[in-house]
């Protein structure tokens, strides 16, 4: 079981160049800062740092954190924020 956490928070890269452990929210910050400049080259490699299951979740985490920092910068409720990002009409 402790094995599994920990595989699920962080894993060791199997490069030679590169022998440090990335965590989920260094793969997550550096997978969507990827994505948003459409750099296939670094997601893939951030994708690979850690499992599927815990790139996800650091997605997931980072993603509500941005939220949270745009709708009290704006001053509006994190729905609000999340529909305007997403294009969607307020409920």
């Amino acid at each position: 079981m402790i094995d599994w956490i920990r595989k699920l928070w962080r894993v060791d890269t199997a490069s030679a160049d590169d022998k440090r452990a990335h965590n989920l929210f260094e793969a997550a910050a550096v997978y969507v800062a990827a994505c948003a400049e459409d750099d296939q080259e670094q997601i893939d490699e951030a994708a690979g740092w850690v499992s599927p299951e815990a790139l996800s979740f650091g997605v997931s985490e980072l993603a509500c954190r941005a939220v949270i920092a745009l709708a009290r910068e704006h001053d509006e409720s994190p729905d609000s924020v999340a529909r305007t990002l997403l294009g969607l009409p307020a409920p």
